[in-house]
């Protein structure tokens, strides 16, 4: 056969089955864009001139990698709706005799035909909305906005490989599904399969046991971020996993549990929505967990990088409890006196107006957690352990002078604070020595040490220097060259605005570089260019994925729709025929659509709760202590994401409606 008549006959498909291909097409136009846009911002040259290019260039990259494997997945999903309204065609031509193979160069025509629509019209609204995101990503982050208009040649190249081969994979997976298939089975399109399902309690169990596992790890997971990731990841493979197996199994368990109610089930509602979902639960059953997986990615990614970027001045505050922050770690007293004096020359070389001042000297051990006591180890070996942390101890007389107390120590008594949980202790062993615990809650002294580290750090309160003093001494004998020193803390606020502290904070490095000081010089109003870079990128990510994500929830619930209407319609019509009124009919449709379609919701909340103990100790390590602030994002999140969803209900319902309603 000429191969003008294939593609004359895709063509005509296409065209023939517009309410497939449309919305279809559609999705992958929106696909392509997002790709282009998340690729092309982590290559924008406007970016690097930014303070924290780097960091947003690599999250920008991250970004692209997670949207092209969504579009493979995604796409993979969603054309297998098109491809199940279009078997019964197939079949036809099979049978009035056109062999598989002639069905396979039309099918790759249309494929083609979808590709270069999808990829040219993709490219030009992703080309149009480059722009607009940068600009977006730019507000977020508090950028300087720049001239001109970026088209990168490379990210459109890298576009056009990338959906040849997700386009050439849903091309094989749809021969396949038509080389499988008899003719007979492809005349009956979706009816193949709609037997009813077993009721698989052994799943079912497998698929709660799953979902419970994932929330256990949720709820006890204590470990830091470096340790956390792999428990992170098995909580979440063990949720999707589990919440696959819920929808596939344990709604159809719980459909047949209704089913034996005759209280329940002999309603005429009822009789027919359980009923029908019993039947069709086996094809409904990816479509839910795919929405229930997608919502909860949208809430959890928006909540959780929203807390983030509202919360900023909190983690910045934490960080940087000054406006500058000094930390030296010389050992010879008088260098560390002539550090101190060279600041405030430059001070007042500078003109700059000093409104408070801190200092203090501490000591950080570094100590394992062995039970009975707590044993002084190198930082990294303590990391591999279970339990344990950094200790700080400062004197009374600093502490009480800080922070303007006025508490008393007997011996051996210390204050211990921390930096994320109480100390839990009465007593304090380390060395030979033992103190009693006087008081294990306040907070500590500001020291960006404390709040940076990974590690739990607690900061305990001694008596005097001369406690002080024997602990270093007992630290250096048992670690050796490893021991730290006694180090020194001077930090101090400013009225100046951020562009006169970034120019003395650029003079203050120089200074220190020149005099070779030991020590570390940190500045807030530098800190927080780079910081608001970060967390605005993680939240310009969590923003635009989610919002993709929802966006593909929304196509899969209306294919969904649109397929059990048309699968649906012989059967209401039937049900007419032998005396079922037009209200009977909608009030079993609303009973039917509501049960499928706010089931994904509620187990979403569910997850999402679920969820939060671990994000919220995943945002503490962040130092993002407020978590009100991310209880409140979780709500609105959870609740604007609702009304979306109810909307959404409402506009396919009345589509199903009309659909069986013909």
């Amino acid at each position: 056969m000429n191969n003008n008549i294939f593609k004359k006959l895709a063509a005509d498909n296409i065209k023939r089955n517009n309410k497939s291909y449309i919305p279809y097409i559609l999705s992958c136009i929106v696909t392509v864009a997002v790709f282009y846009i998340m690729k092309s911002l982590s290559l924008n040259p406007g970016l690097k001139t930014m303070i924290g290019a780097d960091t947003i260039s690599a999250l920008m990259y991250l970004g692209s990698i997670v949207a092209a494997l969504f579009a493979l997945v995604f796409l993979l999903y969603a054309n297998s709706f098109p491809v199940k309204r279009r078997k019964k065609e197939w079949g036809v031509f099979n049978i009035l005799g056109m062999e598989r193979r002639h069905i396979a160069k039309t099918l790759a025509w249309e494929m083609f035909y979808v590709y270069i629509i999808s990829l040219s019209a993709g490219l030009i609204l992703g080309i149009a909305l480059d722009k607009v995101m940068f600009l977006l990503i730019i507000k977020v982050i508090g950028g300087t906005i720049t001239l001109g208009f970026f088209v990168s040649v490379q990210t459109i190249l890298v576009t056009v490989v990338l959906f040849a081969v997700i386009f050439m994979v849903i091309y094989i997976h749809s021969l396949c599904r038509i080389h499988i298939a008899n003719p007979i089975d492809l005349l009956r399109g979706g009816a193949v399969g709609e037997k009813e399902p077993k009721a698989k309690v052994a799943l079912a169990v497998l698929g709660i046991l799953l979902i419970g596992s994932g929330y256990g790890i949720s709820i006890i997971m204590d470990k830091p971020i470096s340790r956390a990731v792999p428990y992170l990841f098995c909580a979440v493979l063990a949720v999707i996993v589990g919440t696959y197996l819920f929808f596939a199994a344990g709604t159809i368990v719980f459909l047949k549990m209704l089913r034996k109610r005759k209280n329940y089930y002999y309603k005429l509602k009822h009789f027919i929505s359980v009923s029908n979902l019993i039947y069709r639960m086996k094809q409904n059953a990816v479509g839910l967990a795919n929405i229930c997986i997608l919502s909860t990615m949208s809430l959890v990614m928006v909540s959780s990088t929203g807390a983030l970027i509202f919360g900023l001045d909190d983690i910045i505050l934490t960080q940087y409890p000054n406006d500058f922050d000094v930390y030296l770690d010389e050992t010879d007293w008088a260098r560390r006196e002539e550090s101190i004096g060279c600041i405030r020359r430059l001070q007042n070389d500078r003109n700059l107006n000093v409104t408070a001042e801190v200092y203090y000297d501490y000591i950080i051990i570094p100590a394992a957690d062995h039970g009975e006591s707590f044993v002084p180890a190198p930082a990294d070996a303590i990391s591999e352990k279970e339990g344990g942390g950094n200790f700080i101890f400062v004197t009374l007389a600093d502490y009480n002078t800080v922070m303007g107390t006025n508490k008393t120590l007997g011996t051996n008594e210390v204050l211990v604070y921390s930096n994320r949980k109480a100390f839990g202790n009465d007593t304090l062993k380390i060395f030979d020595r033992e103190y009693y615990v006087k008081e294990d809650s306040g907070k500590p002294m500001g020291n960006g040490v404390i709040a940076s580290d990974e590690l739990d750090s607690y900061m305990v309160v001694v008596p005097n220097m001369e406690e002080m003093n024997q602990l270093y001494e007992l630290q250096k004998k048992k670690l050796g060259d490893l021991a730290v020193n006694i180090c020194c803390f001077y930090g101090f606020d400013t009225d100046a605005d951020e562009t006169v502290q970034e120019e003395f904070y650029g003079a203050l490095t120089d200074t220190f570089t020149d005099y070779e000081y030991q020590g570390t010089v940190e500045s807030k109003a530098d800190a927080k260019s780079e910081q608001v870079g970060m967390y605005g990128g993680f939240f310009f990510i969590g923003a635009f994925l989610g919002t993709l994500f929802l966006a593909a929830m929304v196509l899969i619930i209306y294919y969904k729709q649109i397929s059990e209407g048309n699968d649906d319609r012989e059967r209401f019509a039937i049900m007419q025929k032998v005396g079922m009124s037009k209200q009977e009919v909608r009030a079993s449709i609303r009973s039917q659509v509501q049960a499928v379609f706010f089931l994904p919701l509620v187990i979403a909340g569910v997850h999402v709760s679920a969820a939060f103990p671990m994000i919220s100790k995943l945002l503490l390590k962040l130092n993002l202590r407020n978590t009100g602030l991310y209880i409140g994002c979780t709500t609105v999140s959870f609740l604007i994401f609702a009304t979306i969803y109810t909307i959404i209900y409402h506009l396919t319902a009345r589509i199903y409606y009309g659909i069986v309603n013909r």
